[in-house]
């Protein structure tokens, strides 16, 4: 039986696809301790993992909400939330390791003080990467602007006053590069096939390339007309009354059947009386609604894409970041979707119709599809979080 600790973030796209990992390892007769946040506490202990809370002291949870819109835009403001999180949790996440002895670190990509814990105390590491892979290669799908990289350039020297007070609290880095990126040197699971990670033959053998991870349908969803469209903007930036407004008054005399997922910052009463064929609910089980669409209107999130294709629906695009981006772009290349020129609802509906018109779009997102249960799966990735189990049990009895 072996001790495995996994880092997460409140993030359920980040979190959901480990569940999976977490029930297989459970099953097999590991034990596993969860660090994470409490929003996500009921699914992990569901999962079978040892629950552990980070809410006191993860720093960006204290942010204002002007400082929050920082994060991810500001590099060296990220940084120092990083290295406040990994100091705060220090003394509680070492002795707690000294105790529990794990065999294995497993931490989300964004958890980056899990990978941080890891180089400290000398741990085995695998990284969960819930978006794609990146290298130089991969990197090129992201297309940042001579801005995006100055900005870089000029917060290096801030930066590296965070990384001297990782230094001095014995975190063995050099630069946040060390903590930030995976090289071919780090164990990583990718929650993708070789076939839609982009550049994938650029990647070392210790990249498992699993395929997504897709849960059980809880709910069942009613198709009543011949053609099912699902519209939903992801989790995080849906705050978008005047978009999907602009859907229904495209959609109300179509004969499609409409469900919009449009999250808590917006009040499905401010909707007023709906179309017949359009229904608008704050959430909606995705994968029962997946299971039964024909095209899906989304972000781009890559858990949305991934839950999308496997069901062999493909997308309308309108991705919001940089990572969104990356990703709709490479559905674009292989041809299972298409980027309208702009979000209204005229350009929208001319986008779905041309999905439909065009049978390649459906043949290539079951080419991905195909591409994804080839993939080995959750069991594939519990066995590369076995891999580095065992040789560091290995070396361990080596030693005596």
């Amino acid at each position: 039986m072996s001790k495995i600790v996994f880092f997460g973030i409140p993030a359920h796209g980040h979190t959901n696809p480990t569940l999976e990992i977490v029930k297989e390892l459970v099953s097999r007769g590991h034990e596993v301790w969860y660090y994470s946040y409490i929003i996500m506490r009921e699914k992990i202990e569901s999962a079978g993992a040892n629950f552990i809370s980070c809410d006191n002291y993860d720093a960006e949870q204290r942010l204002s909400a002007k400082d929050a819109t920082r994060v991810g835009k500001d590099l060296a403001f990220s940084t120092k939330i990083l290295v406040d999180t990994t100091l705060a949790l220090d003394d509680k996440v070492c002795n707690d390791m000294a105790e529990l002895k794990p065999d294995c670190i497993v931490a989300d990509s964004m958890a980056l003080w899990g990978k941080a814990v890891a180089l400290k105390l000398g741990i085995p590491f695998v990284s969960s990467t819930t978006t794609f892979a990146f290298n130089q290669h991969s990197a090129k799908i992201i297309k940042q602007s001579i801005g995006d990289l100055l900005k870089m350039i000029f917060a290096m020297p801030k930066t590296s006053k965070q990384v001297k007070r990782l230094k001095d609290k014995g975190y063995p880095v050099k630069n946040i590069l060390d903590i930030i990126g995976n090289d071919d040197k780090t164990h990583t699971i990718v929650y993708t096939s070789r076939e839609f990670q982009p550049f994938s033959e650029t990647f070392s053998e210790k990249y498992a390339f699993v395929g997504p991870s897709i849960r059980t349908a809880t709910d069942k969803i009613e198709k009543n007309r011949d053609k099912l469209i699902y519209i939903s903007m992801g989790t995080v930036n849906n705050d978008m009354m005047p978009f999907y407004k602009k859907c229904i008054s495209a959609f109300k005399n179509t004969d499609y059947q409409v469900i919009m997922s449009v999250g808590n910052l917006v009040s499905v009463n401010d909707f007023g009386e709906l179309p017949e064929n359009i229904s608008v609910y704050s959430h909606v089980d995705q994968i029962a609604v997946l299971e039964k669409a024909d095209v899906f209107v989304s972000h781009c999130g890559m858990n949305s894409v991934s839950e999308s294709l496997y069901f062999e629906v493909p997308l309308v695009m309108l991705p919001q970041t940089a990572e969104q981006k990356g990703v709709a772009e490479r559905v674009a290349q292989l041809g299972a979707g298409l980027k309208p020129d702009k979000s209204d609802g005229d350009s929208l509906l001319k986008a779905i119709n041309q999905i439909f018109r065009v049978n390649t779009y459906k043949e290539n997102a079951k080419k991905i599809a195909l591409g994804f249960s080839n993939s080995s799966g959750v069991r594939g990735a519990a066995d590369k979080i076995m891999q580095v189990c065992t040789a560091q049990n290995d070396g361990n009895d080596a030693m005596k």
